[in-house]
């Protein structure tokens, strides 16, 4: 397993083109369910279309919030076939930026639980930013509740461009990366980027 530098940025970069679609990388069985409902009721995407849209599906070791996103071992493609937007949060247990985003992060989550899954995926293996231990620590140490994670899919990094620490990639409910955000997000523009993406879906 190769180490990828990544700065890590307190300061953010917006972006809101769509990240590429890339063939998918599965590793857990998928939900055998083709069609999913959301909680509103309206049907949801396939998770082949979900799957087709994503930059890259992966399997993710859950360390936390296994209520919500379905279980311990998962793809990415089963949390967003739940009907929800998701924020994908790329963090690294040593990154600073990443530990002082964490209480906005989680602030917003719980705001927005109901509408929104928020998950926060260690990448610190794969860019040299901590281990999985050290991304546990953060975790206990900040108390954040939401769902997180990590892969042993190391292009995760470059297919969804995790150019710096932390990234937030806003992912409408049939998997299509409407924009993302390179560095630390304060809870007020996350607030309003959430709010935006709702309106997306």
């Amino acid at each position: 397993m190769g180490i990828v530098a990544i700065a890590a940025i307190a300061c953010g970069t917006d972006e809101t083109v769509s990240v590429s679609s890339a063939p998918v990388d599965t590793q857990v069985p998928a939900s055998s369910d083709a069609s999913l409902t959301n909680p509103g009721g309206a049907s949801a995407a396939s998770l082949e279309t979900i799957k087709n849209n994503l930059p890259l599906d992966f399997p993710i070791n859950v360390y936390q919030g296994d209520d919500i996103v379905g279980g311990h071992a998962v793809n990415f493609s089963d949390i967003v076939a739940q009907g929800k937007p998701v924020l994908l949060n790329a963090w690294a247990g040593l990154c600073p930026p990443c530990r002082a985003e964490m209480p906005d992060l989680e602030a917003v989550s719980q705001e927005f639980k109901d509408h929104v899954i928020l998950f926060g995926l260690d990448v610190g293996p794969f860019t040299g930013l901590g281990s999985e231990q050290d991304a546990r620590d953060l975790i206990d140490a900040i108390g954040v509740t939401y769902p997180a994670g990590n892969t042993d899919n190391a292009r995760v990094v470059s297919k969804y461009k995790i150019l710096g620490m932390p990234s937030t990639f806003f992912i409408t409910p049939d998997g299509n990366s409407i924009r993302s955000w390179t560095g630390a997000l304060s809870e007020d523009k996350l607030r309003e980027l959430v709010t935006e993406l709702i309106a997306a879906s």
